[in-house]
């Protein structure tokens, strides 16, 4: 998509096409992980999860947030390395209603499409209004690429933090709230003696 971008910029492709062509090959994509999920249930996360340690918490993490807030999972995962699939395979593993699925899975193409086909469009008239050299050809497509993984990352790490910091705000709350009951139960018992 970004050399998509980068192309349309120069003039060598049309962008209008180029945009809807994405966009419609970014929700087949999805669709594909999700009926990947619908059919063989959650044996491709199990998988995954065995690989590394780590994988498995954030699979179990991930799990729990899309239960509480499934349109808000695919919307986000979209723009995740590495936890798109997960979670669309999720989706599909436990029955996500397809309309549902169907339109937020469109609403989060389309924002991934416009980040990254407009940054390589970017990068491509950044490279047709300064420099004319060929080399530097791969110097701007190079830099939108590392861009979109740079962002994707900090999407991910963002994302499985706001998770797992979800967690520990919920554990602590739950210490605070079972402190502050058994405080004042502990004050009545004493009132009544």
């Amino acid at each position: 998509m970004i050399l998509g971008g980068f192309l349309a910029s120069t003039g060598f492709v049309s962008l209008l096409p180029l945009f809807f062509l994405f966009i419609l090959g970014e929700t087949i994509n999805s669709y594909i992980w999700y009926f990947v999920g619908y059919f063989a249930g959650s044996k491709p996360l199990d998988r995954w999860a065995r690989s590394k340690p780590r994988s498995e918490k954030v699979i179990n993490t991930v799990q729990r947030y899309f239960e509480k807030y499934s349109g808000r999972a695919i919307l986000i995962a979209k723009f995740t390395y590495s936890l798109t699939v997960a979670t669309l395979i999720m989706a599909g593993s436990l029955k996500y209603d397809i309309r549902k699925f169907s339109f937020y899975n469109f609403i989060g193409s389309v924002g991934w499409v416009c980040m990254t086909l407009f940054t390589g469009y970017f990068f491509g008239q950044s490279y047709r209004l300064l420099l004319k050299n060929f080399s530097y050809f791969f110097v701007f497509l190079g830099g939108a690429i590392i861009l979109i993984y740079i962002l994707k990352w900090i999407f991910r790490s963002a994302f499985i933090k706001s998770l797992l910091m979800g967690e520990r705000v919920h554990y602590f709350s739950e210490k605070i709230k079972n402190g502050v009951d058994k405080f004042l139960s502990n004050g009545n018992d004493t009132k009544d003696n």
